[in-house]
């Protein structure tokens, strides 16, 4: 006969989030926690978010940076996470909309991403660091 299972003991062993979401009520149970947790993801939210404004414009993952800021920002704040309510929804309906288009309109959006990219690439190698295209080509038809 099995035996029965002790009625104080949780029904399955808690989660990442669970331990998260029971850490942020221990803390901000206190008044000087409440206000350190609200400080400190202030400013660790504003960093993530500078850091991925800085690099919309570069290749690479900027906007997925502003959002991970904002996600941080959402932990405290309210207007954080209607935002990013907003941004993952206008995010769902744009790639949907992508989905939705012929392989040819794909392409050539694609396309026009690329230009975008290498075009800001060109100007940031220009105006940063003084480096031209015929620069570039130069140095790999010697190299």
């Amino acid at each position: 006969m099995p035996m029965a299972k002790d009625p104080t003991e949780p029904a399955t062993k808690p989660g990442f989030s669970d331990r998260a979401r029971l850490t942020l009520q221990v803390i901000r149970a206190n008044p000087t926690g409440a206000i350190a947790l609200k400080i400190l993801v202030a400013v660790l939210g504003g960093l993530v978010v500078a850091v991925g404004i800085v690099l919309i414009p570069l290749p690479g993952p900027g906007w997925a940076i502003v959002i991970l800021g904002l996600i941080i920002w959402a932990v405290e704040f309210v207007w954080a996470r209607h935002l990013l309510h907003f941004t993952r929804n206008k995010l769902r309906g744009w790639t949907s909309w992508i989905a939705r288009q012929s392989w040819p309109v794909r392409l050539l959006i694609g396309a026009a991403g690329l230009v975008f990219v290498t075009a800001v690439l060109v100007a940031t190698l220009r105006f940063s660091f003084g480096v031209t295209v015929a620069d570039i080509w130069q140095y790999i038809t010697t190299h």
